[in-house]
């Protein structure tokens, strides 16, 4: 299987199953495509009156070479669609939510502006320990771990992330790994002290920025409906301007209100921000900041402006990370990785502040899903469900050209609207794909200088 687009007057073909990707010129981008369906003796017939004798004689011997040597029309890697994830059943990442309570009251918050459906309350320090000794009791073999501090808002129970880091750095110690820590914040709580333990501690840091003041403000609004943006920036601003190395995403959102999100990513770029991502709402269709399927024309336009804004900073020796749009060809994603995708429910759990553990951040609270507890253990096995919702069983994922990158969506939004794990939300489908092929056209005119 291949995938073949023009951008901007670059024609590209993707080998789906090799994951090669070639810029061509014009009368390679046509007659690679006619070879996926048809026949080389009528493929040439059809082109020799276009491009000539020569032309085609030579596009059709090299569309041969790479062939033959798997960077084209590639066999699949697993031409019987066995796979066994997450074979030994260790759980290498954690995310422990802090917090299930809020600063913030954001619109479209997926955790019910903080407290997940349920209580507000804080994970206690117990707690978070015997999380960090589940993990590494989990993880079996695996040399190296990860723990997420999430919420609701992690930093309003700082002294229990604090000693969690000193705790679970001492425990991978005595068990020989090496533990990463992770932070999401919205960053109203990031102070200079808070600053400077990040620095100290080596986390990475996702801070939660929507770009222009009137798209934050109106999203995210303070419980008594005041704008958040100003103290937000002058803290993520002092954040980033630190003298030292530092991990970091500023990650927002867009909605409907906001379709012209290029100038938020753009926004921020400017302020000062080289590590972005924007991402698309997940909202149920009544909400009136929902994406629709009808805005889709509109949203490809804007990914197709931001990756020229993305290219000309690149050429101005200014360039930004866009997550989505990241891509590597070459030493990208294992294969297991680029079928399950986030491992959630295998090698990835949730846990709320009571110690309940579920498949995901996006799971926590949901009737059913509850896996176990952090004290017994995992007594309900959801590996297999989760194991088995890869892209080989996802019909909708056999005939995709962007299934090896995507790797079948987010499982958490396949039950929510579609009540399936192996049935991908389609809106994401739609928008995943559309990524994918901004990042490839970056890829080939960044790689080419």
């Amino acid at each position: 299987m291949i995938h073949t687009f023009a951008f901007d007057g670059i024609f590209i073909v993707m080998d789906v199953n090799s994951g090669a990707v070639h810029a061509v010129d014009e009368p390679a981008y046509y007659i690679i495509k006619a070879l996926e369906t048809a026949h080389e003796e009528d493929v040439a017939a059809q082109y020799l009156p276009v491009y000539g004798v020569e032309t085609v004689k030579e596009v059709l011997q090299e569309a041969a070479d790479l062939k033959a040597n798997g960077m084209l029309f590639a066999p699949d890697p697993l031409p019987h669609g066995f796979y066994n994830a997450n074979a030994d059943g260790a759980v290498k990442a954690l995310c422990l939510h802090l917090a299930h309570d809020c600063n913030l009251r954001c619109r479209y918050c997926f955790a019910s502006q903080g407290d997940f459906g349920g209580d507000r309350g804080l994970m206690s320090k117990e707690v978070g320990r015997a999380a960090i000794d589940f993990l590494m009791h989990a993880s079996g073999s695996r040399r190296h771990v990860e723990v997420d501090f999430f919420g609701g808002e992690p930093l309003l129970n700082v002294p229990v992330m604090e000693d969690l880091v000193e705790y679970g750095r001492a425990r991978a110690g005595e068990a020989c790994k090496i533990i990463k820590f992770t932070l999401t914040t919205n960053a109203m709580l990031l102070d200079a002290k808070m600053q400077r333990f990040i620095i100290d501690n080596d986390l990475a840091v996702v801070l939660s920025v929507d770009g222009r003041p009137q798209v934050h403000d109106h999203m995210r609004p303070t419980p008594g409906g005041g704008g958040s943006y100003r103290r937000i920036m002058e803290r993520c601003t002092e954040f980033v301007r630190l003298p030292f190395e530092k991990d970091y995403y500023i990650r927002g959102t867009f909605t409907r209100h906001n379709l012209d999100f290029a100038e938020d990513v753009r926004h921020l770029a400017e302020a000062g921000f080289d590590h972005l991502s924007v991402e698309p709402v997940i909202a149920e269709a009544e909400m009136d900041y929902a994406l629709r399927e009808g805005d889709l024309p509109v949203i490809f336009a804007e990914y197709d402006k931001l990756t020229r804004y993305l290219l000309e900073r690149h050429r101005q020796g200014r360039p930004v990370e866009f997550f989505h749009f990241n891509v590597d060809l070459d030493d990208g994603p294992c294969l297991a990785k680029r079928l399950t995708g986030c491992s959630a429910g295998t090698e990835y759990l949730a846990v709320a502040p009571t110690g309940e553990m579920y498949p995901c951040h996006q799971f926590v609270g949901r009737h059913g899903f509850q896996v176990g507890t952090v004290f017994n253990g995992v007594e309900k096995d959801t590996t297999n469900m989760f194991s088995q919702a890869h892209i080989y069983n996802k019909q909708a994922c056999q005939k995709c050209w962007a299934r090896f990158h995507c790797s079948g969506g987010c499982h958490a939004n396949a039950l929510a609207f579609n009540g399936d794990l192996l049935e991908p939300y389609g809106l994401g489908c739609e928008l995943a794909k559309k990524r994918l092929e901004c990042a490839l056209y970056l890829k080939v005119c960044t790689t080419a200088g």
